[in-house]
């Protein structure tokens, strides 16, 4: 496969966009749009907390007490 476009006196590198994936991610193939909605958002999830570790830490200790404190058996 090249990464060239060579049309009429054109010689031309693809984008990295527009190059086809011989490799795609294992069941990406036959994943239903709600799959490809749940990777996306734990994909930004974890860009998010990679910048914001801090923030990320904060929300995560504030979901966890209050599922705590609602949960808790008596």
């Amino acid at each position: 496969m090249s990464s060239t476009y060579s049309g009429p006196g054109m010689n031309v590198p693809t984008p990295t966009a527009a190059r086809i994936n011989p490799n795609p991610p294992l069941g990406s193939a036959c994943a239903t749009p709600e799959m490809r909605l749940l990777n996306d958002v734990g994909q930004y999830l974890q860009n998010y907390a990679q910048e914001r570790p801090e923030v990320a830490a904060l929300w995560c200790f504030g979901v966890g007490f209050i599922l705590g404190w609602r949960l808790k058996p008596w």
